[in-house]
């Protein structure tokens, strides 16, 4: 029976690392695997999944109003498919990831998505929101603070390296404009706890 599955984790986990070895571990089978991204994360090159470590691999992108069920359903004419895996999965919408349920449930496909969970506010990004709520399956996959620790809270920096705490919920960026932190050592880079 196929699931739905998603992964998440703060920045620098191995997401797309994960999502690269298991969709080569489909293919080494001889099977075939649908891989997508977010039309909106341009930091390598546009339809293109890649980590950190030099992994990489085409992929078609979603843009925010995709239908996803359609596309997949589309791709399903004259070919076979045994696994979809969806990159970026913070950037779904909440009617995306209801059609990846629905590619699960009609479809009788897996779909593996690797997200992370909340942005540089601590609030959760619409499609990881979405695949909290209905997946079968949850994965944390573990960042480290700079202190050790598990991180889980995203710090988004400015030019000059200070901690951001209002903006946009969406800035593409890598290292060199997000850190991956503790709860702690978060709430001490933007200045306070929420409440204090």
């Amino acid at each position: 029976m196929a699931q739905l599955y998603f992964y998440y984790s703060a920045m620098n986990a191995g997401k797309s690392t994960s999502l690269l070895q298991s969709a080569h571990n489909y293919t080494e089978q001889g099977m075939q695997v649908l891989l997508f991204t977010a039309a909106v994360d341009e930091r390598v090159e546009k339809g293109v999944i890649a980590s950190r470590i030099g992994l990489r691999s085409d992929a078609s992108v979603f843009e925010p109003d995709s239908d996803l069920f359609a596309q997949i359903n589309a791709h399903l004419i004259g070919h076979k498919l045994h696994c979809v895996f969806v990159d970026e999965a913070q950037f779904l919408s909440r009617e995306q990831v209801d059609q990846l349920a629905k590619v699960v449930d009609r479809l009788n496909i897996p779909v593996l998505c690797y997200g992370i969970r909340s942005d540089f506010q601590g609030e959760l990004f619409p499609g990881s929101q979405r695949l909290l709520n209905i997946a079968d399956k949850l994965t944390e996959l573990k960042a480290v603070c700079h202190c050790g620790r598990k991180a889980t809270m995203i710090v988004r920096r400015d030019g000059d390296g200070n901690a951001v705490s209002a903006g946009e919920q969406v800035v593409i960026g890598g290292n060199d404009s997000y850190e991956s932190m503790c709860r702690n050592h978060f709430f001490l880079a933007v200045g306070t706890y929420p409440s204090a």
